[in-house]
């Protein structure tokens, strides 16, 4: 009966992971078909889709929010080295956060990260991480993050994030960032992970 379970709920956590991927495919490719379609509808006039198409220039102090999700990858410390299927779990997060950008080079940003995790056939939150931090930009929509973590399971410590911007359309920037966590505190071993988060930063 706990093998039923545990089935049924891990395939209903995977099912929503792959509903998950298919929205962000989805969104990917809607703005760009309509940003394409805004350029053709000026006209035949190149100089015209130009103007249409040039982004405006930004302005600083800027505020913007974004959505996203992250999978942890590995988890490794002295004992063991952990993956996220491993054990009969899975974990997947929902980081939200705003940036307050202070120039093209400098930015700051605040994030919360829900945690979902699914084990021995049930599911429920299991961790809230707040990790605020430093941006420094770089060209091509490269990002260096240095954040800061406190997380309600009491671990602490700190998260180097290597961020990039792969897609830009009118209403929304998609990026893909890698995650590698050192975490400290609540009387277990200090750890170091590798997460992959995905999503998108409104503009």
């Amino acid at each position: 009966m706990k093998t039923h379970l545990y089935a049924k709920g891990m395939g209903t956590l995977r099912l929503s992971f792959v509903i998950l991927i298919v929205i962000i495919a989805a969104g990917i490719l809607t703005p760009r078909t309509g940003f394409s379609q805004n350029a053709k509808s000026a006209g035949g006039d190149s100089t015209r889709v130009k103007q249409n198409v040039d982004v405006k220039p930004t302005t600083y102090p800027k505020v913007v929010g974004y959505l996203s999700f992250i999978l942890p990858i590995v988890t490794i410390d002295e004992n063991s080295t952990t993956t996220n299927f491993s054990k009969g779990t899975f974990s997947i997060g929902f980081p939200v956060g705003v940036n307050v950008l202070y120039s093209d080079k400098f930015g700051f940003s605040y994030e919360f990260t829900p945690t979902i995790k699914s084990s021995g056939g049930t599911s429920k939150m299991s961790n809230l991480l707040f990790d605020p931090g430093t941006m420094f930009r770089f060209e091509h929509g490269f990002t260096i993050i240095t954040r800061l973590a406190f997380e309600t399971s009491g671990r602490y410590g700190f998260t180097p994030v290597f961020n990039k911007v792969y897609l830009h359309t009118r209403d929304v920037n998609y990026f893909v960032a890698l995650s590698t966590p050192a975490r400290f505190g609540n009387g277990l071993p200090a750890s170091v992970g590798l997460n992959v988060q995905f999503g998108f930063i409104f503009n």
